[in-house]
């Protein structure tokens, strides 16, 4: 990978106020920056907003100001909003600025200089929540797909994009470069579409005025759609800076919301061939967020706002809780359920309490210091190792856009020194004072373990990481790449300052108010669920249907590690990898299974089962076993097979 990285994410659309979706892409593309910026690259990290269109006429009539007030006002919610959620955006564009004009009467120029520009009139359908133009085989019963609406009929006299003729060349640069669309399921889909043909496509609409007006045509201004593409390259001096251009293009990757990979993997590719301009290197199609199995969306009125959260908990917990939950490219579930016990399992138990515990006992045993001559130097943990392993596997993931692996393995090593922990008992050693050499080097290398820890996870929760480097003692950020600070022993010695956790705990009932009230539309899907969900019939022994039955994932697992939970002699703590992957199980089989002999064996799990937190330790689905004569039986299959296969 070339040490230029250019990273761009959708411009947000500003008829109403940030939502949840919103915050989850922006923080996973910083997150991503953040990496690469800690990876030595030249990053440049682009976002912004998407100013022009019909619905921000009507936005602004419905609050009584211009568009142009209307735009203002919003671009400071935007990233007033951003900032809270710690967005380290290095280039911010809107589409109302005349740099951005100047990007796009420049493509515009090219295209038609080209002479992939032509005049017709259109007829078709036309979504105004999409502002898009649809075929009568893109509807759903006759419905926006997208909005489940009626579009309205449009004839009018426009300027055509040469659309059709560039579907054998964008079929062409995706087979020969498969990383050009990711994951696989959007290439797949992009395809799909492609080999099904592509149709011209109208690039002005008359009648509208707030828009960018269509060069040689006042009657028309230029379709909002092919105005917001070009942002990706008016952000970066197209049109206004070619040094600066240059220097930043292509884009390194594109990240935008499944939804929109249509415009962003067809039409803007082909914008580009026929301006003679390079195309990035990927375009990365996230999931959605759903609440309670429905889409969030501002035109469903069903959005989560993130300050919402923020101000319960901080930016870090809730963007910890994004990256680490949602499988990237998925599609994910936001519930406050779910965010109090990731928080509580990994942010307050794991994390919070090895920074508070370590720094505490250093302070009380050692007086709060280390010197960098100290007897450190024999390994007496194994925290070296682990600390390199989990480095290079971080690394990879991060550069895989595996976001949620990455802190998976970075938190392997947080769960590995809270082990040490319990192994050396610092508080022991800490009563013969013919060990101290020892108690020494224990916690130095819990402190190491520590910093670095603060290093990989960084991207994801930029704030406390800062926070923990200054309970190492630590000043400033972090700011050498990680090829140097993830070096163990890359510091002169430990000067801890204990406090309060870094990461206190959160009473389940401490749910936030929400500033918008929720929407009671539920999705067909979500209705479906809840129905399925709903008791068959009372009484002890009550039936249930196939359906309900059919709604039980039960998936083939691999034991990965077993440890036991500290202070419960029943429960053994499990790492089970699942396939696409890793999953932390808590199960009461401590006294039928030895923790060393379960690595290896294949298991049945319940995957779909909601969170719980069981003495302190979040627990994500749930073993089966059989229990006769006293014994448990773990259930597995009868020969081994991949994990994740789901048991049918």
């Amino acid at each position: 990978m070339s040490r230029k990285f250019t990273i761009t994410t959708a411009i947000d659309y500003v008829n109403a106020k940030p939502h949840l979706g919103h915050a989850y892409e922006k923080i996973t593309a910083d997150a991503i920056a953040r990496a690469h910026r800690a990876l030595g690259r030249d990053v440049f990290f682009l976002i912004g907003n998407d100013e022009h269109g019909t619905k921000i006429e009507k936005s602004a009539a419905a609050a009584g100001v211009s568009p142009q007030e209307w735009v203002d006002r919003m671009a400071e919610v935007y990233q007033s909003t951003y900032e809270k959620l710690l967005i380290s955006w290095d280039g911010f564009i809107r589409t109302t600025e005349e740099r951005h004009h100047s990007g796009v009467r420049e493509i515009l120029a090219r295209v038609r200089a080209n002479g992939w520009i032509r005049r017709d009139k259109y007829t078709g359908w036309y979504c105004e929540g999409c502002e898009a133009f649809y075929t009568e085989k893109d509807l759903v019963d006759g419905k926006c797909p997208n909005h489940d609406t009626e579009p309205r009929w449009v004839e009018e006299e426009n300027w055509f994009f040469r659309l059709s003729d560039f579907r054998d060349r964008l079929l062409a640069h995706i087979r020969e470069n498969p990383g050009f669309i990711r994951p696989e399921s959007r290439r797949n889909e992009v395809v799909a579409f492609l080999e099904g043909g592509l149709e011209d496509l109208s690039i002005s609409r008359a009648g509208v005025k707030w828009g960018i007006p269509f060069p040689e045509d006042p009657n028309a201004v230029v379709y909002v759609w092919f105005d917001a593409l070009t942002n990706y390259i008016s952000g970066v001096g197209f049109g206004t800076d070619p040094a600066e251009f240059a220097r930043r293009w292509p884009a390194s990757v594109h990240v935008v919301g499944k939804d929109i990979t249509r415009f962003h993997c067809v039409i803007w590719p082909a914008m580009l061939m026929a301006a003679d301009i390079e195309l990035p290197e990927c375009v990365f199609g996230h999931g959605f967020i759903y609440q309670s199995g429905t889409k969030m969306s501002k035109s469903l009125g069903n959005i989560v706002n993130p300050l919402d959260v923020v101000d319960v908990t901080g930016a870090d917990a809730l963007r910890y809780f994004l990256i680490r939950e949602l499988t990237y490219g998925k599609d994910g579930d936001f519930s406050w359920d779910a965010f109090i016990a990731r928080y509580n399992a990994e942010l307050a138990n794991d994390l919070g309490n090895l920074v508070k515990r370590t720094t505490d006992m250093t302070a009380r045993f050692l007086g709060g210091e280390i010197s960098a001559g100290a007897d450190t130097g024999k390994d007496r943990t194994g925290l070296r190792a682990d600390a390199e392993r989990v480095t290079a596997t971080v690394i990879r993931a991060w550069e895989d856009f595996d976001l949620s692996g990455a802190l998976e393995s970075t938190w392997s090593l947080v769960r590995r020194a809270n082990q040490v922990i319990q192994e050396k008992a610092p508080w022991e050693l800490a009563k013969d004072d013919l060990r101290r050499a020892e108690l020494t080097g224990v916690l130095d290398e819990l402190l190491e373990a520590i910093r670095i820890v603060a290093e990989l996870a960084a991207p994801a929760i930029p704030g406390k990481t800062d926070e923990i480097r200054a309970r190492l003692g630590l000043a400033g950020g972090a700011s050498a790449p990680w090829t140097e600070s993830t070096v163990w022993r890359h510091r002169p010695g430990w000067r801890v300052a204990p406090g309060d956790p870094v990461f206190p705990r959160i009473d389940r009932k401490k749910e936030p108010e929400k500033s918008e009230p929720a929407t009671e539309a539920v999705s067909k899907r979500a209705q479906k669920k809840a129905k399925r969900a709903a008791p068959a019939a009372t009484g002890p022994a009550a039936s249930i249907g196939i359906e309900q039955f059919r709604d039980v994932e039960l998936r083939v697992a691999t034991v990965l590690e077993a440890v036991p939970v500290e202070g419960a002699d029943r429960l053994l703590q499990l790492t089970l990898d699942l396939g696409d992957e890793k999953r932390q199980v808590v199960s009461g089989i401590a006294r039928h299974y030895a923790p060393e002999d379960l690595p290896g064996r294949q298991v049945i799990v319940v995957a779909n089962l909601a969170p719980a937190t069981i003495r302190g330790v979040e627990s994500r689905g749930m073993i089966l076993a059989a229990e006769s004569g006293g014994r448990l039986a773990l259930l597995a299959p009868g020969h081994e097979v991949a994990p994740g296969t789901r048991v049918s």
